[in-house]
């Protein structure tokens, strides 16, 4: 459930950078996408490991 959540949250994050043109706003937008990336990235490794082990 927290994996579709994170990919919830990055697809949100991309569509705000379509239209977002204030350089500060996007920085933070950016910096929230990256987060949420690397959440993902960690939930599934844990994912697949649990599937492994």
């Amino acid at each position: 459930m927290a994996d579709w959540i994170a990919r919830a949250n990055i697809e949100h994050f991309k569509k705000l950078l379509e239209s977002e043109t204030d350089a500060d706003k996007r920085h933070v937008i950016e910096r929230e996408l990256a987060e949420e990336e690397q959440r993902l990235a960690t939930l599934l490794k844990k994912k697949n490991e649990t599937k492994e082990g």
